[in-house]
C-alpha cells in the first residue's frame, strides 16, 4: 500500500512493515512476520521491482514480530540486516526478559494472535549474521537512513529516521493501537522492557522535521513530532484499561 510518493507500507494496523523506494534501491524497514514475505513479493511486483533491488534492511529491534522474513532475505539474497547493536542478540534468538503484564481485552488479543498465526508467527527463524549500528550512523541505503538510538521498549531500540520520504519509523517505542486491547492512539506499547526509559526515549523524535512518525502496530501518524509527544504524554496520564 502506498502511504506517499517512494513509502510503501506492507501488513495492517496489527503488524506492519515499511519499504523505502529508491531510483538506486529499496530499502525495508522490519520484516514483520515470516508469512509478510508474499505480500512483500506481491507489493514488490506492482512497483515492478525484483527482490534483488532491496539493498538493506533496518530492524528497529530484534523482537520476533519485526524480525519475519529478514533471515530469508539475508540467507538467499545476501542482503544486509542492520540493527542497534544492544538487540544484535536478540535477533540471533535470544530470549527476552519477562516484562510486567500488561492490561488487556480478550476480543484485541484473540484478533492479535490470530492474525500473527495466519502470517506464521511461531515459524520466526532467528538471524544468523547482523550489522550492529550505534546512535546517529547514516547507513548506506536508499533513503540514507539515520540511526536514533531509543532504548527502552528494548536496549537496542532505534528510531529510523528518513529526511527522503519525510519519516521516521519508530518499531514498538510507541503504538497507535494497543494490540492487546485495541485502543487507539499514541501511547505507550505493551511489552515494553523499561517502560520508564521508552518514555523518556520518545523525547528523542522532538524537532524532527517529518510528515509521517510509522510505528510497528497501529495506524502511521500523520503530522509532526510535538503532536505526537504530546498525544503520548496525555495517553501516559490516563488510568490503564481493565
Amino acid at each position: 500500500m502506498e502511504l506517499a510518493p517512494r513509502l510503501r507500507r506492507i501488513g495492517n494496523d496489527l503488524i506492519a512493515c515499511h519499504i523505502i523506494v529508491g531510483d538506486d534501491g529499496m530499502t525495508l524497514v522490519d520484516t514483520g512476520l515470516p508469512g509478510h514475505y508474499r505480500d512483500l513479493v506481491r507489493e514488490l511486483k506492482q512497483l515492478g521491482r525484483p527482490l534483488s533491488d532491496i539493498k538493506g534492511i533496518v530492524l528497529t529491534h530484534g523482537d520476533s514480530d519485526h524480525i519475519g522474513f529478514a533471515e530469508r532475505l539475508r540467507g538467499e539474497l545476501g542482503i544486509p540486516v542492520y540493527i542497534g547493536a544492544p538487540d544484535a542478540d536478540r535477533a540471533k534468538g535470544a530470549k527476552p526478559p519477562a516484562t510486567p503484564k500488561d492490561p488487556r481485552r480478550l476480543a484485541a488479543v484473540v484478533r492479535f494472535f490470530a492474525y500473527a498465526i495466519t502470517k506464521g508467527g511461531f515459524r520466526t527463524t532467528p538471524l544468523h549474521e547482523v550489522t550492529p549500528v550505534h546512535d546517529g550512523d547514516v547507513l548506506p541505503l536508499p533513503g540514507t537512513p539515520r540511526v536514533i538510538a531509543m532504548p527502552g521498549h528494548s536496549p537496542g531500540s532505534i528510531a529510523v529516521y528518513v529526511p527522503a520520504v519525510r519519516a521516521v519509523f519508530v518499531g514498538d517505542e510507541l503504538t497507535t493501537r494497543h494490540v492487546l486491547t485495541g485502543v487507539e492512539g499514541p501511547q505507550p506499547a505493551p511489552f515494553t522492557d523499561d517502560q520508564a526509559g521508552s518514555s523518556a526515549s520518545i523525547e528523542r523524535l522532538a524537532g524532527l522535521d517529518v510528515d509521517w512518525v510509522i510505528p510497528g502496530h497501529g495506524a502511521p501518524w500523520r503530522g509532526n513530532t510535538a503532536s505526537l509527544i504530546a498525544a503520548y504524554r496525555s495517553a501516559e496520564a490516563r488510568p490503564p484499561v481493565r
